[in-house]
């Protein structure tokens, strides 16, 4: 496995360019298994992640081919409708081929992911919107069975304790796009990254109306025509580089966002005192501060509120804001994995309940760290960004399931970061060498 190593106090200055979304690009991969012909996508990230989904839907028997950095070419002709867990266990968005596989050819054999490090990702939202649609649906030896022979178009209403379901919005969708009648999702995500999906639905066929609001309205067709669509920049990395600016920008111009998608984020950074330029829709210039920041409380929520995946990030940067501040999660119980690593580095985080107590100060020490999930790696990167000395994260593997080359691209601005083996780690900084 790699490393990441970090020497702190380096300003980033210059441009950098955020990539394609991973969480519309995955379940957009899915949804070319509703036709037979050749769908191209556009703007997809490098991520192992994609590769996973890619490596799936072969094993289903579509042609799957990447002919560019960023595009790929898929054909899904004949294709089978059992996913074993031996692919399904290494990425938890596969089970977003449920709802294509089903509306497509009618059955479904999924085998359950299993669970996830910052809390439960039940699909108890999926199996709602499955049986609303009158499809039957049996959990088996860790396997979903779906049987949508006589699937009819309902009203379905796919509200939970968190709110939204992204993913369950996206199943349920694909499945009804196919599904005879009119389909009626009230409490739907409303994502950027479902409306993208829906739009590339619509480019190949479907009839969906209330796009981007919290009632999708389907009515099922007969078929899909393949179709060139391009992924929607993310939103999640634009965000991190927009911190990493506010941390260690002087003027550090964020290029190929959307800045309508970072509202929530914008307004707390505007709070915190950060001098933001909104150069264009698609590009954001964050410039070096005269006056201490100022802390901020912030609460996650589904879109457009505050997004969880940010949430970590933010969190680092009201770490090395003098005063105090509050995080609440409201939508992953155990997403604060990150917080114990931070505090290695000198950080003052107290965890009571779903809420982090943040005393913010002027420094940080570099240190041995651990990345637990993708944003808590992000979030650590950025605290080694700013840390006096050397910051070293290990299990950076979770990195390259949601950031496309994050380390070329903040060297390319200034950062001092480098990807090396762990063998090349000094041994006694190592935890993982005992």
């Amino acid at each position: 496995m790699d490393v990441m190593r970090i020497e702190g106090g380096n300003t980033l200055s210059g441009s950098i360019s955020v990539s394609g979304a991973k969480n519309a690009a995955l379940p957009i991969f899915a949804a070319t298994l509703l036709t037979e012909e050749t769908c191209v996508l556009e703007n997809v990230p490098n991520l192992s992640d994609i590769r996973f989904m890619a490596e799936i839907l072969e094993h289903l028997g579509a042609e799957v081919e990447q002919t560019g950095p960023t595009t790929w070419k898929i054909t899904a002709k004949d294709i089978s409708h059992r996913a074993p867990y031996d692919l399904v266990r290494k990425m938890r968005a596969s089970v977003c081929l449920m709802g294509p596989l089903a509306g497509r050819l009618k059955k479904a054999e999924i085998s359950l992911p299993g669970g996830c490090v910052i809390g439960p990702r039940p699909i108890d939202m999926h199996i709602k919107g499955f049986t609303g649609l009158g499809m039957k649906v049996d959990v088996d030896k860790g396997y979903v069975f779906l049987d949508a022979e006589h699937a009819c178009g309902n009203p379905i209403f796919l509200g939970g304790r968190h709110g939204s379901t992204v993913t369950g919005t996206a199943n349920v969708l694909m499945a009804a796009v196919l599904t005879p009648g009119k389909t009626i999702i009230e409490c739907a995500a409303c994502e950027p990254e479902v409306v993208d999906l829906c739009r590339m639905l619509v480019s190949m066929g479907a009839d969906i109306d209330g796009i981007g609001s919290p009632t999708l309205t389907i009515q099922g067709v007969d078929r899909l025509t393949g179709c060139k669509y391009s992924i929607l920049p993310d939103r999640i990395e634009a965000g991190t580089f927009l911190i990493a600016g506010a941390m260690a920008g002087e003027n550090l111009t964020v290029t190929n966002l959307r800045v309508a998608d970072q509202a929530a984020l914008i307004d707390k950074l505007k709070e915190a005192g950060v001098p933001l330029t909104i150069d264009s829709e698609s590009s954001i210039t964050v410039s070096k501060s005269s006056v201490p920041l100022i802390p901020v409380d912030v609460v996650t929520h589904p879109h457009p509120g505050f997004p969880t995946d940010v949430q970590a990030q933010m969190s680092t940067l009201m770490s090395v804001t003098p005063g105090i501040s509050i995080v609440t999660e409201k939508i992953f119980p155990n997403r604060f994995m990150h917080v114990p690593e931070l505090q290695r580095m000198g950080a003052d985080i107290a965890i009571e309940g779903p809420n982090a107590i943040v005393k913010g100060q002027q420094k940080l020490s570099g240190a041995p760290v651990m990345a637990s999930d993708l944003r808590a790696s992000a979030a650590l990167i950025l605290a080694g960004l700013v840390a006096e000395g050397t910051t070293w994260v290990l299990r950076i593997y979770h990195l390259d399931r949601g950031y496309d080359k994050i380390d070329d691209k903040l060297r390319a601005v200034g950062a001092v970061i480098e990807r090396l083996p762990e063998k090349d780690m000094p041994q006694d900084l190592n935890p993982e060498a005992a």
